[in-house]
């Protein structure tokens, strides 16, 4: 595969993939093209979340706007995990929300189109990587995103409470829906986007917290290792909410990661200094970013100076960021003030 990135420009996030020391951190923060921001509400007034999602010219607008605002250091691809769900055979409406009019089925993978086929499904994300990295400015990144095969799984099948293991292991359904149909699906979509200009490509599985820990630890995430992480060395990264990963003592290097991201509140130091290799990225709190500007600089402060008070040694391969998604009604004031504060006192030590 091609890499992409330039090597005058991304500095910042590229020396956290490296996890090289560096005074300031990259900043991001996922769903940061959302609902919370004006010109993303701005946009939504006259297209639908589709539109934005699938006209690619769109979808660069919506990706660009909180980069042009905020000056954040990265861009992501504007899109769903869901749409290859579509190439299945389910009708995904979003109402707002995600719905599908029928749950996943044997029928929806009996006679499947080939992985490459529904890829070319989602050629508009490509078009939309390509059209935005030539929009950004060279300092910063593009990265892209796919689901996790559980999370695409568990929104098709209707999911929502927590699974025992037997739950999986005895639905010989879902182990082939999960391996045999969407993991092809997903290695096939990050070979594209990292061909279209995406610098490393995110996996989002966040329900992945509903499998059990030994399943999720000993079974799921070796085929994860085995088919998505290893043949792309250090260009995907993972999130999910299954604390089960947070056990793991070098993570990057134990799964060929670029980085993954800390979903808890508490820890985050003593795992940066643990992290030899990819980065780290997180873990402010989006409820603390949703409070009035007040309660905020409370919470803030206290993440800001735990962070300040760790050697720049040990910040290596840090992304400052949350721990989850920016939540809709978050004053945009805060967000300003985060980015700001943030590249303002690390840049003074």
């Amino acid at each position: 595969l091609e890499m992409h990135m330039n090597t005058k420009c991304a500095i910042k996030f590229k020396n956290a993939i490296d996890c090289k020391e560096q005074k300031v951190p990259p900043i991001w923060f996922m769903r940061q093209a959302g609902r919370y921001h004006n010109h993303y509400q701005n946009l939504r007034k006259n297209y639908t979340f589709e539109d934005l999602c699938k006209n690619p010219e769109l979808a660069m607008l919506t990706a660009m706007g909180p980069v042009e605002e905020f000056d954040f250091d990265v861009a992501i691809l504007f899109s769903d995990i869901l749409f290859p769900l579509e190439s299945l055979g389910l009708d995904l409406k979003y109402i707002p929300g995600p719905t599908f009019n029928e749950k996943i089925q044997p029928k929806h993978i009996k006679d499947l189109k080939s992985a490459q086929e529904i890829a070319n499904d989602l050629k508009f994300q490509s078009e939309a990587l390509k059209l935005t990295r030539k929009e950004l400015p060279e300092d910063k990144s593009l990265v892209g995103f796919v689901g996790g095969p559980w999370t695409l799984l568990s929104f098709a099948a209707g999911i929502k409470n927590e699974l025992k293991i037997s739950d999986v292991e005895k639905n010989k359904f879902f182990e082939e829906a999960l391996y045999d149909t969407l993991i092809p699906i997903i290695k096939e979509s990050i070979k594209s986007q990292l061909n279209s200009g995406a610098e490393i490509v995110y996996i989002f599985d966040t329900n992945a917290v509903q499998l059990e820990k030994r399943y999720f630890s000993e079974k799921y995430l070796g085929k994860l290792k085995n088919e998505l992480f290893l043949p792309f060395d250090k260009r995907v990264a993972y999130f999910t909410k299954n604390d089960s990963i947070n056990h793991f003592d070098d993570i990057n290097n134990e799964f060929s990661l670029a980085g993954y991201v800390y979903n808890s509140l508490n820890g985050l130091p003593e795992k940066l200094k643990n992290t030899k290799k990819g980065f780290v990225q997180g873990n402010f709190s989006p409820q603390s970013l949703l409070k009035k500007h007040s309660d905020f600089l409370n919470d803030y402060n206290l993440f800001k100076n735990k962070m300040l008070s760790i050697s720049s040694k040990h910040r290596a391969g840090w992304i400052c960021s949350l721990n989850h998604g920016i939540l809709p009604k978050t004053p945009e004031e805060n967000v300003k003030y985060f980015i700001n504060d943030i590249r303002n006192s690390f840049g003074k030590l």
